[in-house]
């Protein structure tokens, strides 16, 4: 009997993974694959329609995340430790969707601005920071790889993105599809949230990671900085291409089929980057990993400055993909075997804050750059390039860590 219940409770445990890690999937597919990557295919309408700059399209984003990461971040991760992540992810996907929904008839700034607050604090609640801990307090051994798994969500809603959004806008106009991407974001994440257990349904040892971990421990450890600003710089210099690539393809007169297909292409390459990524971090010690994602992005960027040649653009998006695909994935299983996965859900909420308002601020920095170099890329992607080796460089002064995660 005793054999039987053991066996039982392997199953169970099975199940439930399985369970988290679509969960995983389907939320960082809508939350963060479909919006992130969804709303930049937007702003040459916005350009267009509203008149607005490219430093103004830009700036929602970093307003919303300037303003909602140091106010929630913290309070998010500490949320997540003490009551589980179910009730954030809630109220993220109907955060994220209503933002999507009230953006897409925003026609001035400051109710432009209103509605990227709401999709940062959607984003903030219901994407990475809570999947990321749902990952960590369920899978020990193999970790590295179940994170794979299930940021490929987010390569796999970012591939989409275009393609859904282009058949939307062509069939019910720019303003309406934005809409409806808001509702689909909806019907994706919240009804497999609905359904994770809280905390205290989870396995006993699990319950262990809401025990109280002093953050001031971390706060003063060097290990914490080199981290938080190592990830900054890839992050940024990520966002940075992310949030201009479609505008970068429509000054080549890429046409909105041609633009949407090379950006689906980065996000497809992005999911052979998750896995291998993923792949490598259970064998390879987790900060060699690292310093390879910061490189590839870094060697990456310099295809859209060189001269053309045939398959120029999909050579890069091949590359950037891969570097893509690890960036964010990384990060938590630094994090985890860093500092433990008892304070995780403070420790990558601090670290998102940080992340975040690099990501916000350097898209706009480089639209800054173009406005003002007679309309070229050259010196913001050069920028962007620097800032990806100095992420590199950073993350090589923090120490080896133990393959399968230190505990704190």
């Amino acid at each position: 009997m005793t054999g039987l219940n053991a066996v039982q409770l392997t199953e169970k445990k099975r199940s439930s993974q399985t369970y988290i890690l679509a969960t995983a999937f389907l939320t960082l597919f809508a939350i963060v694959g479909l919006i992130i990557y969804g709303l930049p295919f937007f702003y040459d309408f916005m350009v267009k329609e509203y008149g607005w700059s490219r430093a103004e399209v830009t700036s929602g984003n970093a307003l919303g995340k300037l303003l909602v990461a140091p106010l929630f971040g913290f309070l998010a991760g500490w949320m997540i430790d003490r009551f589980g992540p179910r009730r954030l992810m809630l109220a993220g996907a109907l955060l994220a969707g209503t933002a999507l929904i009230g953006l897409s008839y925003s026609d001035n700034l400051p109710m432009f601005y209103l509605f990227y607050v709401f999709n940062a604090i959607g984003y903030v609640f219901g994407g990475p920071l809570p999947c990321q801990v749902l990952i960590s307090r369920w899978f020990d051994k193999n970790r590295g790889k179940a994170m794979g798994i299930a940021y490929l969500g987010i390569g796999a809603g970012g591939a989409f993105a275009p393609q859904i959004i282009r058949a939307l806008e062509g069939n019910f106009g720019w303003h309406l599809a934005l809409a409806l991407l808001g509702i689909l974001v909806v019907l994706i994440a919240f009804p497999m949230a609905f359904f994770i257990k809280d905390s205290s349904d989870e396995p006993m040892e699990k319950q262990q990671v809401a025990a109280a971990v002093p953050i001031s421990s971390i706060l003063r450890n060097p290990n914490f900085y080199l981290l938080a600003i190592g990830s900054m710089c890839s992050i940024g210099a990520v966002g940075g291409i992310s949030q201009h690539l479609k505008l970068y393809l429509r000054d080549l007169d890429f046409s909105q089929a041609h633009a949407a297909n090379v950006m689906s292409f980065v996000l497809f390459s992005s999911l052979a980057g998750r896995v291998l990524m993923g792949f490598l971090a259970d064998l390879v010690n987790r900060k060699y990993v690292m310093i390879l994602i910061y490189l590839i992005v870094a060697s990456a960027i310099p295809l859209l400055l060189v001269p053309d040649f045939p398959g120029r653009i999909y050579l890069f998006a091949i590359i950037f993909g891969i570097g893509l695909g690890g960036d964010y994935m990384i990060i938590p299983l630094m994090a985890a075997d860093l500092f433990g996965i008892k304070a995780l859900g403070r420790t990558m909420g601090i670290i998102l804050v940080a992340d975040g308002i690099a990501e916000s601020l350097v898209p706009v920095k480089v639209g800054q750059l173009y406005d003002v170099t007679t309309k070229s890329y050259a010196t913001g992607f050069s920028f962007l390039i620097g800032l990806a080796l100095l992420g590199a460089v950073i993350v090589a002064f923090l120490p080896k860590t133990r393959g399968q995660g230190h505990r704190a």
